[in-house]
Parts: structure tokens; sequence; C-alpha cells
């Protein structure tokens, strides 16, 4: 299903009725997705307790570490679910687990003592693991962060607060980095690389950007040069003796102080060895799944510095203030088209499937997604179910 683009306007409500039930994505195991995933439907929230607020998720992602939560593997890990005990699903020896860690809301009703949410804002999660593959959750109101009334597209708001937020710390958190200066990468068409583009172009900051090759390198480079990208070359490119001599051109001599990495392996390595004196390398993913080796000599005579960086870990070292003002300024530079939404697809869980039906299609959806069947960003959109 292609996606269609929709921008919040004012008085945007949506109506609810007390004929209808909610459905969300579970897991009782770790596994494969396609496996042990499934769609079920449970009764309409009861007005939400003191200090929460009862959402309606509006399109929630499909992101690599969804799937590797669900697969056991990722560090971060979900708590069990009590938003569904009327289903009769769940016990202490077979917890109940709802997908997704990231998504928009629309706050449906607010509970005694919440302060700053109203019917009908949109926010985004403060919190990882909350359960977004859902029609409406119940949650604590410090657990969400709001958004501005106007001005975004819901694909924007729905896929804010992983990849964003990402490049935008890696850019500002480790190299105080002045309008002229040059940023390296791999990894750069993936979903965070393009994002660093985008923002270092903002910043008046110059990107080499690093990918794979492939048979037909038009499009890739066509669509990375219209995000921003300054210079753009293949891993191939390492192998090319006068690459050093070239980026010195490029660079007018000036050193390049900070090198992003979510490929590992040799790559990295190579590009490593392009950074200039006290230098900075942050790693934030190993697609590769091979190790990163460093020259030795790079940290004596050039005091490289290496880094790892997991947004999740940033969300819980720094101050609820200092996440809003985060989501903020992304929120204007979206608003004003300095960051563009990821290209996506929108998978439709429609009110009229049953849930097996549900289950069928978000599994083919897994599948698909294994074996690389998707070129875009998925967003799942479930509707409530009829009694």
């Amino acid at each position: 299903m292609l996606s269609r683009t929709i921008i919040r306007s004012p008085g945007r409500t949506f109506s609810t009725s007390t004929a209808m039930l909610n459905r969300c994505i579970i897991y009782t195991q770790n596994g494969d997705p396609a496996q042990v995933i499934r769609a079920i439907t449970y009764p309409k929230l009861p007005s939400p307790p003191p200090n929460t607020v009862n959402l309606k998720f509006l399109l929630s992602p499909i992101n690599p570490a969804d799937v590797n939560t669900i697969e056991g593997v990722y560090p971060s890990k979900p708590s069990s679910t009590s938003n569904i005990a009327a289903s009769g699903l769940g016990s202490q020896d077979e917890p109940v687990f709802v997908g997704g860690n990231e998504g928009l809301a629309q706050v449906v009703e607010v509970g005694e003592g919440v302060k700053g949410l109203k019917k009908d804002d949109w926010v985004v999660m403060d919190r990882p693991q909350l359960g977004t593959w859902s029609t409406s959750r119940n949650v604590p109101f410090h657990g969400v962060i709001k958004l501005p009334a106007t001005g975004l597209t819901e694909a924007h708001g729905a896929t804010m607060t992983v990849n964003p937020t990402t490049a935008y710390n890696m850019l500002d958190g480790f190299v105080r980095l002045q309008e002229g200066d040059w940023v390296i990468q791999n990894g750069a068409n993936s979903a965070v690389g393009q994002l660093v583009i985008q923002i270092a172009k903002d910043r008046g900051l110059s990107t080499i950007n690093f990918v794979r090759s492939r048979d037909d390198m038009g499009p890739l480079v066509d669509h990375l040069q219209s995000l921003g990208a300054t210079k753009i070359l293949t891993y191939d490119d390492f192998n090319d003796k006068s690459l050093r001599g070239k980026i010195k051109d490029w660079t007018g001599g000036k050193d390049i102080r900070l090198a992003l990495n979510c490929v590992g392996g040799e790559p990295t390595t190579a590009m490593s060895k392009l950074l200039g004196q006290d230098a900075h390398l942050v790693s934030y993913g190993a697609m590769s799944k091979k190790p990163l080796s460093l020259p030795t000599s790079l940290h004596i005579f050039k005091n490289l510095t290496s880094h790892g960086f997991w947004q999740t870990n940033w969300s819980k070292t720094h101050s609820r203030t200092q996440k809003e003002e985060l989501i903020a300024k992304l929120a204007d530079m979206m608003k004003e088209n300095k960051i563009r939404a990821p290209e996506h697809t929108i998978v439709n869980i429609s009110a009229q499937e049953s849930d097996e039906e549900a289950t069928a299609k978000i599994r083919d959806v897994f599948a698909r997604l294994a074996e690389g069947k998707f070129g875009k960003k998925v967003l799942l959109k479930l509707e409530d179910t009829a009694t």
C-alpha cells in the first residue's frame, strides 16, 4: 500500500464508539517474528487512572530493533502488559508483550492529575517498549512528549524518536563542530545516515558519505545529493591510493574530526585512517556483523577516541526537559522541510479483518522484511475492530 501524506490541522479529531474493540500485535515468547507474533482484540480501555492518559495510536514503525527485541537479542527488554488482561491472555508463566517501541499517538482521555496534555494532542513516546503496535494504550502521562499542534505529518511524528534523535545527538555530542567542518560516515544510505546528511546540511557541515557499491549507483547518488550529501563514495574507493589526497583537496586541508559508523569491519578500519588529529569515531551499529579493529597508531599518534552511541542510553541519562527540547528542535526542522519523512509504506490492519487474517498479514510483513523485500520504512496502522 502506498503511503499518503497527512498533515495535521487544528481541530483534527476522531470518533470513538463503545461498539469497538482494541487490537494489538503481541508475542508471548521470543523467536522469529514471522512465527511468534499475532494479532488479538481486547475490550475498550476504561477511563484512565490518575496521572495516566489513554492514547489512540495513529502510525507506528517497524524498526530493526523491534525485530531484535522479539527475537530476544536486544538489550532493551519490554515489560509484560496489564492493558489486555481482560482478553484472558497472559499469566505469570506466560507473560504477554505488545510489540513496538516508537509511534505517534493522539490523546483520547486524560486522568486526574495530568498536566500539560489534553484530548486530541499528538504525542510521541518518552519511554522505551511501551507497546506502540496497538490501537489504544493507557500510559503514564510522563511517558510521552507532546508535539506541536500543527505542521507535522503523521509519518514525521511516527518516526521522530529513534533515528532523528540518534543522528542529531551524534553530530552534537562528541565534537564541537563549526560551519564549514567535515563529517565522514559509512552506511550513508541507512535511515540514520540520511538524517545525518540533512541535519549536517542545515548546520553548514559538509559530509563524505560511503555506501556499498551496486550495479546502478545513479538513483542512490541522486537521492543522497538531493538530501544535501557533499561527496558520495563506495567502499571500493578505499582501495584508491589517491583517496587521501582527494579528501585533502575537498576539505582544503582541514582535519576531519568526526566519523560515524554503523557498519563495522574493514570499511570502518579504512575510514578511521582518514581522520585527523584528536578525532572521534562514533559507532551506533554493526551491519556487517564483523568486529571493529582500529590501528593502535591512531590512538597513540593521532589521539583517536572511539565511542559507542545508543539513543536509549542517552534518554536514560538526560532530563525530560532536555528530551523535550530535542523533540521540539527536530519538529521545527521537519515543519520547515529541513528533515524529510522517510520513504515509507503503510501497512493497514483494517477493522474488517479477523484476528486470524490480521495475524497472517503481519507475519507476512515480517517474512518479507527478513528477505529484504521492503525498500522503505514500514509503518503500521491498526484500526479498532467491531464487536
